[in-house]
């Protein structure tokens, strides 16, 4: 005998035969939780079938490199998926660039279709970071502005997108631990006192040197001469102070970081550490 069932089943019992109870299927009604319950919206991924809106938000990038006589002009859009819900997202849905220089419109073009295709897949697409930062040029790096090292155009362009993609909330910057925050802040520290103890003691000598010749009675030219000295050492020291200010972020002095590809490297007692990731040859 076969029994229709219409409705859905909420619960369910299994009879033992040792029970000697008839099989009897419970009347299945409404649950009365959900009488009067407003349907739920259905979330919505990106996925490829999204079809896109008249307008989108994004944002343009400039890249001013060495190697290109022009700038590379990047401009992002993003989609929001799911918009005034608690599940509002904002995920990259195409890519374009720009430039005047022609050179080299067609791997530009290629690059941006091919990554717009991945934008509108969907899923993790943080893995083009990754693989656009890993791409060297055969003539070489340069730095770009803050000391940052790009290994080639095509790297830039993938610290770009990490930039843009940590802007809407789809990648973090990891974070350091306390220990880290700690040394970081005890070596900049100590660096920076060195750094001003040893432009004190190069401007106390310079005063000591402009005073001993101005007391020469041998000619004034002498004197006028050490005044002159003592007058451009002070000057070199301003300018040290100056650029030490006007620094970004890191002391004048450091090298490059070859975990982060900043210049934020100092060696302090023989150890050398970095002042941006914390990475230290000493552990």
């Amino acid at each position: 005998m076969s029994i229709k069932i219409s409705k859905k089943i909420k619960s369910y019992s299994v009879d033992k035969p040792e029970s000697g109870a008839a099989a009897s299927i419970p009347a299945v009604g409404p649950d009365p939780k959900d009488v009067g319950a407003t349907p739920k919206a259905e979330v919505i991924q990106m996925h490829e079938k999204v079809e896109r809106p008249d307008t989108l938000i994004g944002a343009t990038y400039k890249i001013k490199s060495p190697l290109f006589e022009h700038a590379l002009y990047v401009t992002i859009n993003d989609i929001v998926l799911n918009q005034g819900t608690e599940y509002e997202l904002r995920r990259p849905f195409e890519i374009f660039i720009n430039s005047k220089n022609m050179d080299h419109f067609q791997w530009i073009v290629a690059l941006t279709r091919i990554m717009s295709a991945v934008f509108r897949k969907g899923g993790d697409v943080t893995f083009l970071v990754e693989e656009l930062k890993a791409v060297f040029d055969p003539r070489g790096g340069y730095f770009k502005a803050g000391g940052v090292y790009m290994s080639s155009i095509v790297a830039e362009l993938g610290a770009l997108i990490e930039q843009h993609l940590k802007m809407i909330g789809l990648m973090h910057d990891p974070e350091l631990d306390p220990g880290q925050r700690k040394l970081i802040a005890e070596k900049r520290a100590a660096y920076e006192a060195r750094t001003n103890r040893d432009g004190a003691k190069k401007k106390s000598d310079a005063s000591r040197r402009g005073g001993s010749a101005s007391t020469n009675a041998v000619a004034g030219i002498s004197a006028d001469l050490a005044g002159a000295m003592g007058e451009s050492a002070h000057h070199e020291t301003d300018e040290e102070a100056l650029a030490i200010e006007s620094a970004d972020a890191f002391p004048p002095g450091a090298t490059m970081c070859h975990k982060c590809n900043t210049t934020a490297v100092i060696l302090m007692d023989g150890c050398a550490t970095c002042l941006n990731c914390g990475y230290s040859k000493c552990g």
